[in-house]
């Protein structure tokens, strides 16, 4: 189905998805109602969706000039295939990861860190996008503190509020592709 005006397009339809629906599936692992052998499940999903849509998605928004987007579906799209390396290498004891919650820990503190400071640029976007940003920074220092306290509980609760933003993410790539097809706004993203 083509669109008739190329000028609508929106990149973020394409990131948002992809990362909603590979932070709700890790984040039903983190949150204790999928089972931790799933993991493997995640990786081929963050590298192909999670990581690889965002990465175009991102590449878009270059086009478009949104340094935001850009910043945003590139990083997260990063994040993603680290994330499934992580999970690859060290299933396949390419890496020994015995002793890494800490670091590991570390790194998710990084990421809030990062998703902390975009939080603050969404305070100019809209509603869903400054929802979603604000669920995802809560989730990283979350699941840092989860992994740096070794902490089985923090982390679940990192799962689930990983849900939440993941099921935002869902919402606004919705809201998008809904509102475009229809070329009216049906769903709002406040």
């Amino acid at each position: 189905m083509a669109n008739e005006n190329a000028a609508q397009v929106n990149p973020a339809a394409l990131g948002l998805v992809g990362f909603g629906l590979t932070t709700v599936l890790l984040s039903a692992i983190n949150a204790g109602l999928l089972p931790a052998g799933g993991e493997p499940v995640v990786i081929p999903l963050a590298m192909a969706f999670g990581g690889t849509a965002q990465l175009l998605a991102g590449i878009f928004e270059v086009k478009l000039g949104n340094t935001f987007g850009m910043t945003a579906f590139i990083a997260y799209g990063a994040f993603w295939w680290w994330f499934a390396l992580l999970l690859l290498l060290g299933g396949n004891h390419l890496l020994d990861l015995s002793g890494a919650h800490s670091t590991i820990g570390a790194a998710l503190a990084l990421w809030g860190v990062f998703t902390l400071y975009m939080w603050v640029a969404t305070f100019k976007l809209s509603r869903a996008v400054f929802l979603i940003f604000l669920t995802l920074w809560i989730t990283f220092f979350l699941l840092a503190a989860g992994n740096l306290m070794a902490a089985p509980n923090i982390t679940h609760l990192g799962g689930w509020m990983g849900l939440v933003c993941g099921c935002l993410a869902l919402y606004g790539s919705f809201a998008i592709v809904t509102n475009s097809t229809f070329g009216k706004t049906v769903l709002p993203l406040g």
